[in-house]
């Protein structure tokens, strides 16, 4: 899929059937035919493009001829009718040399609807550092909105443990902690990459962008810390929830035991009094069989509330 936007005279981002020079090219699963058409117009190797639709692509900084590349990783929902299934797919930046802006990816990435959709503040395609570092910065707030998600995902799992026996929250609880794993490897490489652009002079930023680049690297540190957070707290509740599993486990034992008990005295009263031997008044009695199974329950009431008192029932 290959889309193009540009800035009308309102300064509105708007989509356009033109390739025109100061436009964004967002290029999502693209087609060969695509990415040999996108590579003429602006003057760089297909190689560039083809390299960053790879799913394990490093986040890196890289220097070519006719432009640069800057690949991040981007969390993704990567199996909607699955609960939490996030992983991270990388988000190619190209900045040509021939006044285009490139995004390139596998999937498509939510948070870029917002450049999209006009809900980001002073963004203009033809500024493509300062694109570069709003696209960076954003990033980081989609990391912080997933990590939102997974929490709501973590206290609902939560909710519904309390009383488990199975195994089927814990694999929930594990599939959270594979995302976070994700997260936290993924946002440790992209700060490398804030890193690298903050100290070399791969691209020239003015000062405001300096600030903005400071902000991108602020937040990313945010997201690595909160993660971490999470994942701590969720090794934690893991192991609390193996007891819980334990304990309730336990407590089925230990009814089950007490009603195997308190049933067993009118089986133990009937074989006695079963036995080919005189009863004396109760076997000559019509109402032998009733008094038999009063006597039953009596005694296993009796047993039951003993059994109950000493909170064994």
């Amino acid at each position: 899929m290959l889309k193009v936007f540009k800035n009308s005279v309102d300064s509105l981002v708007v989509p356009t059937d033109n390739f025109e020079k100061n436009t964004w090219i967002d290029i999502v699963n693209p087609t060969k035919e695509e990415i040999s058409e996108v590579a003429s117009l602006c003057k760089i190797n297909s190689s560039v493009i083809l390299q960053v639709l790879v799913e394990k692509e490093l986040p890196r900084v890289k220097k070519f001829d006719g432009g640069i590349l800057i690949v991040i990783d981007i969390p993704y929902l990567k199996d909607k009718t699955m609960r939490n299934k996030y992983v991270t797919y990388p988000l190619g930046i190209i900045i040509c040399d021939s006044d285009y802006i490139l995004t390139v990816s596998l999937v498509e990435h939510e948070f870029l609807g917002k450049f999209k959709q006009n809900k980001i503040e002073n963004f203009d395609v033809s500024q493509k550092e300062k694109f570069l570092l709003q696209i960076l910065f954003n990033s980081s707030s989609a990391y912080l909105y997933t990590l939102d998600v997974l929490d709501m995902d973590i206290k609902r799992v939560e909710k519904s443990s309390y009383h488990s026996t199975n195994n089927k929250q814990m694999l929930n609880f594990l599939n959270i902690q594979k995302s976070l794993v994700y997260f936290i490897t993924s946002l440790k490489a992209n700060s490398m990459v804030l890193e690298k652009l903050q100290k070399e002079n791969v691209i020239s930023f003015n000062k405001d962008e300096k600030i903005l680049l400071e902000d991108a690297v602020i937040e990313n540190k945010q997201c690595i810390e909160s993660s971490m957070i999470f994942r701590e707290i969720l090794s934690s509740t893991i192991d609390a929830y193996g007891t819980i599993i334990s304990n309730n486990l336990n407590v089925i034992m230990k009814f089950l035991t007490g009603i195997t008990i308190v049933f067993s005295v009118p089986t133990m009263i009937a074989s006695f009094l079963g036995m080919n031997v005189p009863l004396g008044a109760i076997g000559e009695s019509g109402l032998s069989f009733i008094l038999i199974c009063v006597i039953s329950f009596i005694v296993s009431f009796i047993l039951a509330m003993w059994l109950k008192k000493k909170n064994m029932l």
